[in-house]
């Protein structure tokens, strides 16, 4: 009974340990949780089959220290995984990892619209859901539902200031405008350095992963990107374009170069020089 006990509480917590290192996909926080991880082994281990108090006692403090740590570090991935039990968003937690696919088509909308709006002197907050399963529970409010084809005309009629919509982020999943006028979260960071839009940016990206903000200020023009937390800026509309292709790219990855393709000898182009045969001896 003791040894099947033992291996029903090891197989608990290397499941666990499992499905924990699964849901991170960032390698600084997958590098301290391995260590975290290893301490608390190393500890158990000490506790129950070595005969030292002392170390015992010292591993013990250090874990609880290295925990504390770790929940300062680690406060908004906290966050939302208390929110995703509290919500009872289970299938979140347990399934795999969705990654919308965006096309090189809305990167260069995106970009093109950002343009526009900074040399207008138009605010604008746009949300890009790469695979974090936004919902209207994410936000303070849901906004308008519109689910249209992401255009870049539609996307400046949105945020042009005779709409009612204009103060509000658009959401953008699977090359489709979901919403509009939707309210975000904002950041606790300070907000002396940045205005209303680039907190609310700031706010959801610290909270969900894996998701991107664009962000035209009202008042300078410039263009932000905020992605973890961290706020980009200023940038310009190629350097816009450039980031949200890598950003892309990261998101899918399945996705595998191909190799370039070279065109026939007969499409090669008109008055190509052909090879010389080498000289027979």
């Amino acid at each position: 009974m003791f040894w099947l006990r033992l291996l029903l509480d090891l197989a608990c917590a290397a499941g666990f340990g499992v499905l924990l290192l699964g849901r991170v996909s960032e390698p600084r926080i997958l590098w301290l949780l391995r260590g975290y991880l290893l301490l608390v082994a190393t500890a158990w281990m000490v506790q129950r089959y070595v005969d030292l108090p002392l170390t015992s006692k010292l591993l013990d403090a250090l874990v609880l220290v290295c925990g504390l740590a770790l929940a300062i570090l680690l406060q908004g991935e906290l966050r939302r995984l208390m929110e995703l039990l509290g919500t009872g968003r289970f299938d979140v937690l347990l399934a795999s990892r969705r990654h919308d696919r965006q096309d090189a088509g809305t990167v260069e909308i995106l970009a093109d619209t950002a343009g526009q709006l900074s040399k207008r002197r138009c605010g604008g907050l746009i949300v890009l859901d790469l695979g974090s399963d936004l919902r209207p529970e994410d936000f303070l409010n849901p906004g308008v539902r519109i689910d249209a084809l992401l255009s870049v005309d539609l996307l400046l009629n949105l945020f042009s200031s005779e709409t009612p919509l204009h103060d509000g982020a658009v959401l953008i999943q699977a090359n489709r405008i979901a919403a509009a006028g939707v309210i975000l979260p904002l950041s606790r960071q300070s907000s002396t350095r940045h205005g209303t839009r680039h907190l609310a940016a700031l706010g959801l990206t610290e909270r969900f992963e894996h998701c991107l903000a664009v962000v035209v200020s009202e008042e300078t023009g410039t263009i932000s990107l905020a992605r973890q937390g961290r706020l980009e800026k200023p940038i310009t509309n190629q350097r816009l374009r450039e980031l949200l292709n890598d950003a892309l790219i990261q998101a899918t990855p399945d996705r595998r170069r191909r190799p370039a393709r070279t065109l026939p000898r007969s499409l090669a182009g008109e008055g190509a020089a052909e090879p010389t045969p080498p000289p027979r001896p």
